[in-house]
């Protein structure tokens, strides 16, 4: 909380959110051998087949906001499991392409469908998923997504600047 404000922050609760989504959506689709991350990268997967695309992990990554590395990762326990197939792009040998096994799109389903109610019960106070609150709502978070956010000064060269200038930074909150 910062001191101007008597509740909770925007961030604060953003991150409350987005922690409250994560568990849920871990307690949902484990029963179906996913986790929250492998869940996000076969329904993005899912979803990029449906219009055509079969993605690098690199752009998978860019899709999900996942890093790179992460992705691979993920990738990799989900070929292990059978559910994705990793191969060279032919037109970039250093890029590795994903898609969905039979296996994967019949798994990948089932989970979007729980998902979705998940979805519903969490979007309900707005009217739900179709409602138009839910959509301003939408509209918000993806106005929000597309700030790029890098930090200006690093906090180590603030506090330097602060010293410097003859000031403490003592109690100053961050």
């Amino acid at each position: 909380m910062s001191k101007g404000s008597p509740g909770p922050t925007p961030g604060f609760l953003v991150w409350r959110l987005a922690n409250k989504w994560r568990v849920a959506v871990d307690r949902a689709v484990a029963p179906l051998g996913l986790t929250h991350a492998q869940y996000s990268l076969v329904a993005s997967l899912y979803g990029m087949r449906r219009v055509g695309e079969r993605p690098s992990q690199r752009r998978l990554a860019d899709h999900t906001g996942l890093e790179a590395l992460y992705v691979s990762k993920l990738a990799r326990a989900l070929e292990s499991a059978g559910l994705v197939e990793r191969t060279r792009d032919p037109r970039d040998p250093r890029a590795v392409q994903l898609a969905l096994t039979a296996e994967g799109e019949a798994v990948t389903k089932q989970a979007i469908e729980v998902v979705q109610e998940l979805l519903q019960q969490l979007l309900e106070p707005l009217g739900g998923l179709d409602a138009p609150r839910t959509r301003a709502f939408t509209g918000e978070l993806t106005a929000l997504l597309d700030v790029p956010l890098a930090p200006s000064v690093s906090p180590t060269d603030k506090s330097n600047r602060r010293n410097q200038s003859g000031e403490t930074n003592q109690g100053t909150p961050p």
